[in-house]
């Protein structure tokens, strides 16, 4: 049970920090930590959970990368669906921690009006862009982010500066794409909050599922192929 118990832990400091830096923080430059706060609070966040699990679990803390990780042979099929489960309990118990704690500022926060972080796309939502920019953004931003986990974490990589590499990754995703979807490149990220915030969030929620799954599954298979495996020496 180590390994479920760190992806739960991981997976729960990811969103409950990540999405607290939007909901409590702010966005508003001004009078908050903005977006480039925000996109640091995620990758901030990786980082640290990548010290601090890595060695137990590997700190995927996504189902996407654990996706990518059993396409590309770098992790038995048989112990997905622990990681998996782990991963989406652990964005849950973060998304509804948040909301606890958000609603206690009283009149200051409406849940249907201030949300707790959720992804989506269309009308109303940050940016305004449309379903097909947000389902591109997704599955690239993944197929990226998946290439410099399995990269990083690979038999050539350099010791002890996967977990660095990954969250400054995670960090510039955000900061180009915050606008276009909030961000998921991560189905328990996105189901947490869309659950409890429900509407449309809940009724987009099948975007940010299908979207980092497609982009992992294609960056796994390149490095299952051997295409971006390094040539031995």
């Amino acid at each position: 049970m180590k390994k479920p118990i760190a992806e739960f832990i991981g997976t729960f400091t990811l969103v409950f920090l990540g999405c607290g830096a939007a909901v409590i923080a702010g966005a508003d430059g001004m009078t908050g930590v903005g977006l480039t706060g925000i996109s640091l609070a995620f990758g901030l966040a990786l980082i640290g959970m990548a010290y601090g699990i890595g060695p137990v679990s590997g700190c995927h803390i996504n189902p996407a990368v654990t996706l990518g990780a059993v396409v590309a042979g770098r992790m038995p099929p048989g112990e997905a669906p622990a990681y998996i489960l782990a991963q989406i309990a652990g964005g849950v118990v973060g998304a509804f921690t948040l909301m606890l704690i958000a609603t206690g500022q009283g009149a200051g926060y409406d849940l249907a009006i201030n949300g707790l972080g959720q992804n989506g796309w269309g009308p109303g939502y940050l940016g305004e862009y449309s379903l097909v920019a947000a389902l591109i953004f997704e599955i690239v931003a993944t197929f990226l982010f998946l290439v410099v986990i399995l990269g990083a974490t690979g038999p050539s990589a350099p010791q002890g500066f996967a977990g660095l590499a990954i969250g400054l990754a995670l960090v510039v995703i955000h900061l180009v794409g915050i606008k276009v979807t909030g961000v998921s490149v991560n189905p328990a990220r996105s189901i947490g909050p869309a659950l409890f915030v429900g509407g449309t969030a809940l009724a987009q929620l099948w975007l940010f599922i299908i979207a980092p799954v497609i982009g992992a599954v294609a960056a796994g298979f390149l490095f299952k192929s051997g295409v971006l495996e390094p040539e031995a020496r």
